[in-house]
């Protein structure tokens, strides 16, 4: 593998050389340009009339890249060979698996500063032959959505697109690339929906929030030996995070429903960490939960979920999980 210093080196050349050449529809890792862009001129197209989507999935695209087309394509604007050699050799970096240094043919290395780049140069032709037709599109990095008006002229853009794809030894992923109505695609963690007045809204894709379900799950596991505050520290910085991407949604409703769920979750942990039912009336007492109310919480010491939902939301208020740092994700 070529040094990263070298690497970083190469991408400043490269970067201002090909990025101003690139398609107005390309934002996947261009500088300037963000995923929040692409998917409010994919709303666009949507809002105009265009209610159906190509969504093209390529099958292990990083790992699928052929040298020999990516290094033809490079060779007509780079004409300093040095570079091209560098180039080469980055590409033909062995990966490491199980200890054993395995020869590459195809493929970018995963994590590297010039795989992104390299990725935007090789479909660039595609990007420019779907501008010469003038199709409205919108593609990050390998996930590109075409928009149009009917079904039919779908299903004729997705015969299009195998056949170009094909023509650079890319296979287009047959299971998860459909025509669709726009309103039941995803696009980078985000959906669609119809509100008043037929406006075009933006929404957390289903899919989106059960992976974050499932993260919560993981870092609020009720077993894991650790306090409150240590949970809400790591959970904390995941959800700012999530917030910060999710902000375009325009579903509070669901983000309250989100918070919800997470303090439920978060109640339900520090009522198993008190495990027995003396100690559970006795904290529960020491929060103001009168007497009455802390004896049937004590009672039922096993029902984490069920019990969670009651004398808690007195005895761990929303403001407690607030200072140990866990977001509101509803505004």
């Amino acid at each position: 593998m070529l040094d990263r210093f070298i690497q970083q080196a190469l991408l400043q050349v490269l970067q201002p050389l090909f990025d101003p050449t690139f398609s107005d529809a390309s934002y996947g890792f261009r500088p300037g340009r963000s995923a929040h862009d692409a998917l409010c001129r994919a709303q666009a197209y949507v809002q105009e009339g265009r209610s159906f989507v190509v969504d093209i999935d390529l099958e292990k695209f990083f790992d699928r890249v052929n040298h020999d087309i990516l290094m033809g394509r490079l060779a007509k604007r780079i004409a300093d060979r040095r570079v091209l050699r560098l180039i080469r050799r980055y590409l033909n970096a062995g990966m490491l698996a199980d200890g054993v240094v395995i020869e590459r043919h195809e493929g970018t290395p995963q994590g590297g500063p010039l795989s992104p780049l390299l990725a935007n140069v090789l479909l660039d032709e595609v990007d420019k032959e779907l501008e010469r037709r003038g199709h409205a599109f919108v593609r990050y990095a390998d996930d590109l959505n075409v928009y149009v008006r009917t079904q039919r002229s779908g299903e004729r853009v997705m015969t299009s697109l195998r056949k170009l794809f094909g023509k650079l030894k890319l296979r287009v992923n047959e299971t998860k690339s459909k025509v669709r109505r726009a309103t039941a695609s995803k696009f980078l963690g985000f959906s669609f929906w119809v509100g008043k007045g037929r406006t075009i809204r933006r929404r957390v894709a289903p899919q989106a929030i059960q992976r974050m379900k499932e993260r919560v799950r993981e870092l609020t596991r009720r077993n894991a030996g650790r306090s409150l505050a240590q949970i809400c520290k790591p959970l904390g910085k995941y959800l700012t995070g999530w917030k910060g991407y999710f902000r375009l949604a325009e579903t509070p409703g669901v983000f309250a429903d989100i918070d919800g769920w997470v303090r439920h979750r978060l109640r339900a942990v520090q009522l198993k960490h008190w495990k027995r039912g003396e100690v559970i009336y006795r904290e529960l007492l020491a929060r103001g939960i009168p007497h009455d109310v802390a004896r049937r919480v004590a009672a039922n010491s096993r029902r984490w979920w069920h019990n969670s939902a009651m004398a808690l939301n007195r005895a761990l208020p929303n403001d407690l999980f607030k200072r140990l740092g866990v977001p509101k994700l509803a505004s």
